[in-house]
């Protein structure tokens, strides 16, 4: 017999024994839970690289848009690797801090990882279409003031 029990039964067990004094089954079971610590180094690290990685893609896309404006250099296509790479690197980032927060919060860290890439999968992929969609009007010179409050210029 191990010395931590495995279920309610064993607990129920260990009560009769008496060893426990006047715990019931729950109580001596939840004595042998581990308690972890929340990944609050998951978040940290998360935000950091977040961070990060989302000032190098501004400085890429701003140099872009500089060689753009002195020399007529293409905007796009946006995608090349140091762009695709800093961009990744957000979106790992944003996945670990929403998934690390989330556990802080009581989640499962499974759910909340995969509950976390969703998020930053589907906003990710929202802002690329939306930042392509600019530098092509950028290009073609039809570029105008941006509304955030209307949508439907954006899909």
């Amino acid at each position: 017999m191990s010395l931590a029990p495995i279920n309610l039964s064993e607990a129920a067990q260990d009560m009769a024994s008496g060893d426990y004094g006047d715990l019931d089954a729950q109580e001596i079971f939840l004595e042998f839970t581990p308690y972890l610590q929340p990944p609050y180094v998951l978040a940290g690290i998360g935000l950091a690289m977040g961070v990060l990685c989302g000032l190098t893609f501004a400085r890429l896309v701003q140099d872009k848009l500089n060689g753009w404006k002195q020399d007529r250099l293409a905007l796009l296509p946006l995608g090349c690797f140091e762009t695709n790479l800093s961009y990744s690197g957000i979106i790992i980032g944003i996945t670990l801090f929403i998934g690390g927060s989330l556990q802080i919060f009581g989640f499962a860290a499974g759910a909340a990882l995969l509950v976390a890439l969703l998020l930053s999968l589907a906003t990710a992929g929202a802002l690329w279409v939306q930042l392509e969609q600019l530098m092509t009007q950028v290009e073609n010179g039809t570029f105008s003031a941006v509304d955030f409050d209307n949508f439907d210029q954006f899909f």
